[in-house]
């Protein structure tokens, strides 16, 4: 066993009371200033913590049916064929658009409709109705140079 008089005394220091005093009272300094009356002006306390930016959203509901193929497009379509997801042909793009519009209206409807290849039935839009889906056929296909008359919106 080893003798405690062995083992390193701690070394004091004769600056380290007064180091230990200065820390305290500054300390006591910072929680005086910690409890200053609190600030009773409500709008000036609303103006010191307002967020960075505001977001305002809008929703639009629309009445089933009364979408026109701009809004559904803008709202379902431009998802997939704005970016050419999937394989989607892409709005505007005339040489993706010319095989399926040589196809016809209706065929273009009805694959809007019942969904195809990546595209899920009426472009995942549930709500839609089958007239607004032709709606934004036409829209879609009249981007792509199709001459296609989109059904009109019931006033």
């Amino acid at each position: 066993m080893s003798d405690l008089r062995d083992r390193p005394q701690p070394l004091s220091h004769p600056g380290a009371s007064r180091l230990a005093l200065a820390a305290a009272a500054l300390a006591a300094v910072m929680l005086a200033a910690c409890s200053q009356p609190a600030d009773t002006d409500a709008e000036a306390r609303a103006s010191r913590i307002q967020p960075v930016a505001k977001i305002s959203l809008k929703v639009q509901k629309a009445a089933p049916g009364s979408r026109t193929g701009e809004q559904v497009y803008q709202g379902i379509c431009a998802g997939c064929h704005g970016a050419g997801a999937l394989g989607s042909p892409k709005a505007g793009d005339t040489a993706a658009w010319g095989p399926r519009i040589a196809q016809g209206f209706d065929t273009l409807a009805k694959h809007a409709i019942e969904g195809i290849r990546q595209m899920p039935p009426r472009g995942g839009g549930a709500d839609l109705t089958d007239t607004e889906v032709r709606r934004a056929v036409a829209y879609l296909a009249n981007k792509g140079g199709a001459k296609f008359a989109e059904p009109p919106v019931a006033q």
